[in-house]
């Protein structure tokens, strides 16, 4: 398999719907997701429920999962996150995301970049302490919406700048809105990867459905081993300019892996049992 690690992520999807998943459903679907041989699966998070109501019952969801061998992931946002999210041995990585937009650092966090620059200090350390590893999400790692320079060399800047100080080793570059084109993705990982070759450089892209199988194959081209997905794109970010903008959809990623014969580890009838499920969540 080349160390392919595929993540999936229910919590992604999920966390926008307006209308509250009964946690039960919730963890009969994460389940079944459980049981198709992901690398890892971004289940839930450990933040205010004023902020993302629907993911509220995060404790009790995590409760009611079968084991796996697939590893757990929870998103945080700040230390008290973290501290809650590190008490349970069953979670294995604590996700946190680091913008490389102030403007966007400021409305997902509300905090400027040095102070979320700090508070991954913390939370790095929170990690170590309790045996967990962090994963962070480079968020508008690909382009920026609010007239903010950006530039891949800025992303770059601070993936080396949050490796060598505070040893963050798993970096997903993220596509907040779906501004990522193939030659983007492509160009920033062929940058990326050389450049920090100790880091492990994932892609967490949110696409159009038609645009999906052309950026997995920009980045597993450029060197990129580790993708974030979503079963049927389900989710996204609400300022995304094109309403069809979603998370990267899965199938689309097996599909083309199964075209290039490249190994996913998935049992395919396990993903399909899933992909069935995910309709009596997702009407």
């Amino acid at each position: 398999m080349e160390n392919l690690k595929l993540i999936e992520c229910p919590r992604d999807a999920m966390q926008g719907l307006h209308d509250f998943v009964p946690t039960i459903d919730k963890v009969l679907y994460i389940n079944s997701i459980l049981r198709c041989g992901f690398d890892t699966v971004d289940f839930g998070s450990f933040v205010s429920p004023k902020a993302i109501p629907q993911l509220r019952d995060t404790a009790e969801v995590l409760a009611g999962l079968d084991i796996s061998d697939s590893k757990l992931l929870a998103i945080v946002a700040n230390e008290r996150g973290a501290e809650d999210a590190a008490h349970f041995e069953r979670i294995d990585y604590l996700g946190y995301p680091f913008s490389v937009s102030e403007e966007f650092q400021k409305r997902n966090t509300n905090s400027t970049i040095e102070e979320s620059f700090s508070r991954v200090e913390a939370i790095q350390n929170i990690a170590k302490k309790s045996n967990k590893e962090l994963v962070l999400y480079l968020s508008m790692g690909f382009g920026n919406p609010y007239g903010e320079k950006w530039h891949p060399d800025i992303v770059s800047e601070w993936a080396q700048k949050l490796y060598e100080k505070l040893d963050v080793r798993i970096q997903a570059v993220s596509d907040t809105i779906g501004a990522a084109d193939p030659s983007v993705v492509k160009s920033l990982f062929e940058t990326l990867i050389p450049s920090l070759p100790s880091v492990e450089f994932g892609a967490h892209l949110h696409t159009v459905p038609g645009n999906a199988k052309a950026l997995v194959e920009a980045g597993y081209t450029a060197g990129c081993r580790r993708f974030d997905g979503a079963i049927k794109g389900f989710g996204g970010c609400p300022m995304a300019a094109d309403a069809l903008t979603g998370n990267m959809p899965t199938e689309k990623m097996l599909e083309w892996f199964e075209d290039q014969s490249i190994e996913t580890g998935i049992n395919q009838e396990a993903f399909m049992r899933a992909m069935n499920h995910s309709l009596t969540v997702f009407p």
